[in-house]
């Protein structure tokens, strides 16, 4: 059987291929992510290559990328033609700069909590991750510290 990447899916067929409900789906393509066709008695209807963002969808909420990163990333893919390899190229080289700031943030969490919680010292002085006083309170909420090695993050759009 030959598969083309503009063959038609309805909704049942992108929510077995996929796992992904059909409000899911309503979701994403309100939210641009996703794009669909309306065929007889105004059914939905998904390009075959529209499983391959959905895909990409699934994995970034894995990850905890939000979905205005998701967005912003998919809005440089073609949404009505099955993306070419050099598409899919840019995308992925975007995320990865993205999942690598993410990486690295997480090392630094981790060597700051092993450090704290791993050094035995048992002198709260030493600790990094101290605030006597409430010394770093008119910095601003959460651990001012840690927040301080984290790469910033875009505005979150739900």
């Amino acid at each position: 059987m030959h598969v083309n990447p503009d063959d038609l899916l309805t909704i049942g067929d992108v929510v077995r291929r996929t796992g992904v409900s059909a409000s899911a789906l309503h979701f994403y393509e309100r939210k641009g992510l996703i794009f669909s066709e309306r065929g007889g008695a105004n059914q939905r209807l998904y390009p075959r290559h529209m499983l391959r963002r959905i895909s990409l969808i699934i994995m970034a909420k894995r990850l905890g990328i939000p979905l205005g990163d998701v967005a912003a990333v998919f809005s440089t893919l073609p949404g009505h033609r099955a993306p070419t390899h050099k598409d899919w190229l840019r995308l992925s080289l975007a995320w990865k700069q993205q999942l690598e700031e993410r990486r690295r943030a997480i090392e630094a969490l981790e060597h700051e909590l092993t450090g704290c919680i791993g050094c035995g010292c048992l002198s709260m002085k030493a600790c990094l991750l101290l605030n006597p006083d409430d010394s770093l309170g008119p910095q601003g909420p959460g651990p001012v510290r840690l927040q301080s090695t984290a790469p910033t993050r875009r505005s979150r759009h739900k």
